[in-house]
C-alpha cells in the first residue's frame, strides 16, 4: 500500500537521516528526495526540523516494535531473528548506504537525543519482556536485552561500512548461543 503524502516524508526523512545523519538532513533536502513541494513541508511540519526528527524516530520505532511485537509469542529467539531480518532488509535495501536512524539521532542531536534514548529503552524493555518469559532471570534479561540492542546497533554500523552482512550474521550467532545458554532450565 502506498504511503500517503506525509508519511512518505516521514519514512523519507529517517531514510536521510540513516544514510547522511541528522545534521545533513533538511527540511529542504527532504522535499527533494521526496518531490514534495517545499510548502508541504513546512504545512505537515509545522515545527520545522525537530518535528519532523522526532517523527522520523517514532515511525522507525512503530515499524521496529511491530516486527518484535510479531515475533513476541514465539519467545526470545524468534524476536532476536525478527531484529536481524529487520536490519538485514533494511540494509540491503538500502544497498549499505544507511545506517539506523535511531543511532543517528542518538549520537547526533542534543535537542533530540531524549526521544532516541526513549526508543532504545522500549526496545530493550521489549526484549527484557521476552527473555523473562522464557525463564531468564529479570537481572539477567535486562543486561542480556541491552547487549542485543547494543551488538546489533553496532552491528548494522560495521555492516554498512564493510558493504556486507557479515558483522550483522556474525553477531547474530553469537546472541543467539548466548540467549539459548541463557533460557536453558
Amino acid at each position: 500500500m502506498p504511503l500517503d503524502p506525509r508519511t512518505k516524508m516521514v519514512a523519507g526523512a529517517a531514510q536521510l537521516i540513516g544514510e547522511r545523519g541528522v545534521g545533513a538532513t533538511s527540511v529542504r533536502e527532504l522535499a527533494k528526495f521526496t518531490g514534495a513541494p517545499l510548502g508541504s513541508t513546512y504545512h505537515y511540519f509545522p515545527g520545522g526540523k525537530e518535528q519532523l526528527v522526532d517523527e522520523a524516530v517514532g515511525w522507525v520505532s512503530g515499524r521496529v516494535e511491530k516486527v518484535l511485537g510479531r515475533a513476541a509469542d514465539d519467545g526470545a529467539l524468534a524476536v532476536l531473528d525478527a531484529f536481524i531480518a529487520n536490519w538485514r532488509e533494511f540494509l540491503a535495501k538500502s544497498d549499505y548506504e544507511a545506517s539506523c536512524p535511531i543511532l543517528a539521532v542518538a549520537t547526533e542531536d542534543v535537542t533530540t537525543a531524549s526521544a532516541a534514548a526513549a526508543v532504545f529503552l522500549r526496545w530493550q524493555g521489549m526484549l527484557v519482556t521476552v527473555l523473562t518469559r522464557d525463564g531468564v532471570t529479570p537481572e539477567r534479561a535486562e543486561r542480556l536485552a541491552w547487549l542485543i540492542v547494543g551488538s546489533l546497533e553496532g552491528a548494522v554500523v560495521m555492516a554498512r561500512s564493510q558493504r556486507s552482512p557479515e558483522p550483522l550474521e556474525a553477531v547474530a550467532a553469537e546472541l543467539r548461543a548466548l540467549i539459548r545458554d541463557a533460557i536453558k532450565p
